[in-house]
């Protein structure tokens, strides 16, 4: 599933091309995905013009001029893709028009944008999502109210995240992963976040000391950062809004390499792979303690 670097570079992908311009037509092509589609969706967001596009975890969210919020889940293997405008050229006949492809298979939800530009969302295996509500209501959406702070955001700081661990005896990766404690964090990104602190993704929450806590906020930063500017990790069915891959996973350290020794100079560690709630946590048994 996507994670906030994957999310945030559809997100920067999706906003030239839809911020400050009108859905010309909203095209639903079945009644749901993971879960039903809201009442009459296609005609509330034809017309509507987009007045931001932002990211709230893995959630892209675009506020409307009609007071009305689309949220978007891009789930196990949805894709947002980009078509540009149809194009005017002539031949040696003539004149012709570019038309716009028809919709694909999987193609569920078609926006046409005033300028030509289609935006679709293509989801395969269904388990992505669409809702549309109240902007002035969005904090107490069901997907949004109890989600914690950004992790690139001031909120997440050293005080706050030395108080939220107190107490806390699961295992420091299990508490990354708890939406509620830091909201967009996934496997593949704690495993490297742990990796470059020296901290076993086993090791309870409450026992690291003051400075390893510390040491994890620009950690975090740091590889969620390098994720975004490579255009995340493409590992299955993840492509950016143009079709590229992203390719952060060539410079993972752990995550995807067991039994491959540790890269850090001079130390003599493999890469072991072990599961936690049903996830793959990989860590250098020597480095990481």
């Amino acid at each position: 599933m996507p994670e906030l670097p994957e999310v945030e570079t559809v997100r920067r992908g999706l906003e030239p091309a839809m911020v400050g311009k009108k859905i010309a037509t909203a095209d639903v092509r079945r009644p749901d995905l993971r879960w039903p589609f809201p009442d009459n969706m296609a005609k509330r967001l034809t017309g509507a013009r987009v007045e931001r596009l932002w990211r709230r975890s893995k959630y892209i969210l675009g506020d409307l001029d009609t007071g009305e919020t689309v949220l978007i889940h891009l789930g196990m293997s949805g894709r947002m893709t980009i078509t540009p405008p149809n194009l005017d050229g002539e031949d040696m006949v003539g004149n012709f028009h570019q038309l716009l492809p028809a919709p694909a298979k999987h193609d569920h939800v078609v926006l046409d944008m005033e300028d030509g530009t289609r935006i679709t969302f293509n989801d395969a295996r269904r388990f992505g999502a669409m809702d549309l509500f109240t902007t002035a209501l969005g904090e107490q959406h069901k997907l949004l109210t109890l989600l914690g702070p950004e992790p690139l955001g001031n909120a997440f700081d050293e005080a706050y995240f030395k108080t939220a661990l107190k107490g806390k005896n699961s295992p420091i990766k299990s508490v990354l992963l708890d939406q509620r404690i830091v909201a967009g964090l996934g496997n593949i990104y704690v495993c490297e976040a742990l990796w470059r602190t020296g901290i076993s993704p086993l090791r309870k929450a409450s026992s690291l000391s003051g400075n390893r806590v510390a040491s994890l906020v620009p950690a975090i930063r740091q590889v969620l950062g390098e994720a975004i500017e490579s255009g995340g990790s493409s590992l299955r069915d993840y492509r950016q809004t143009n079709g590229e891959l992203g390719y952060f996973q060539h410079t993972f350290a752990v995550y995807g390499r067991e039994g491959e020794p540790c890269k850090i100079d001079g130390c003599e560690g493999l890469i072991n792979r072990v599961v936690q709630s049903g996830r793959s946590s990989f860590y250098c048994n020597i480095c990481q303690s």
